[in-house]
């Protein structure tokens, strides 16, 4: 809708009962029979013998009473007193009439963020880093010996974080990690094994352990991780009674949001 001129104001403006005088400078001041407080005198338009008095000079306000500079009388009238709104209070603004600059959050105010319960704007985040590997490719594993699985094939990585079978993450925060291996043939053994291991050193007791007539394994965990130094490799184990070949079938993670 448009308007021919200034824009109509909006504001929580009203019109207080009607107040007989008398012989006293002081009133109460009522809204439907209900002790009304304006804010301050300057809120306040008093029509008194349809003239127009000064606030502060002509009347005061204190609490829920008006108080005149000088006793009225009882053929005087109060032919109105209106109040403006309460300091500060704009009412209900109108539908799509609130822009972002308006908002007294901090934080990045976009398309990107949303708006927390502490006032603040927060970014929606995304899962990365984030990598998948998989490969065919053969590790020969001695018997009993945890052995760093080669997983060359990158699928994705998001952040360039993955490489000579490591993932290496550039940003801080907790991480899911998964992998999966399997035997390259159908020797029996007794034990396969899948574990990982941070910085060199297994994450314990982490560890997936099958029997015999079962050749693949899968683990997931979620791990820690800081985003200068830290960085996760599998490990496969097979304790066939010799030197085995086990695949990497699977190696990947991406970081918790908000993690």
């Amino acid at each position: 809708m448009s308007y021919i001129g200034r824009t109509p104001v909006l504001g929580n403006f009203v019109k207080l009962d009607a107040i007989t005088t008398s012989a006293t400078a002081t009133y109460n001041l009522l809204n439907g029979g209900v002790a009304y407080y304006p804010q301050s005198a300057n809120n306040c338009i008093v029509s008194l013998n349809g003239v127009i008095q000064s606030p502060t000079t002509a009347y005061t306000i204190s609490g829920s009473t008006i108080v005149f500079s000088d006793a009225l009388t009882a053929t005087d009238v109060i032919d109105f007193i209106l109040v403006l709104g309460d300091v500060l209070n704009i009412g209900t603004p109108s539908d799509n009439t609130v822009s972002l600059a308006k908002l007294t959050a901090t934080g990045t105010k976009d398309a990107t963020t949303f708006l927390r319960g502490d006032n603040t704007f927060q970014t929606i985040g995304a899962n990365t880093p984030a990598f998948h590997a998989q490969d065919a490719t053969n590790t020969s594993v001695a018997n009993s010996t945890w052995t760093k699985m080669s997983i060359p094939t990158e699928i994705f990585d998001t952040d360039n974080c993955y490489s000579s079978s490591r993932f290496t993450p550039t940003t801080s925060g907790k991480y899911f990690i998964y992998g999966c291996l399997k035997s390259s043939t159908d020797t029996d053994f007794d034990n396969l094994g899948i574990r990982f291991y941070k910085n060199g050193s297994a994450v314990d007791p982490l560890v997936r352990i099958v029997n015999q007539n079962v050749n693949s394994a899968y683990m997931a965990f979620t791990i820690e991780l800081n985003g200068t130094s830290d960085y996760v490799e599998m490990f496969g184990l097979q304790n066939s009674g010799g030197t085995l070949d086990l695949q990497g079938l699977v190696f990947g993670g991406y970081k918790l949001i908000g993690a």
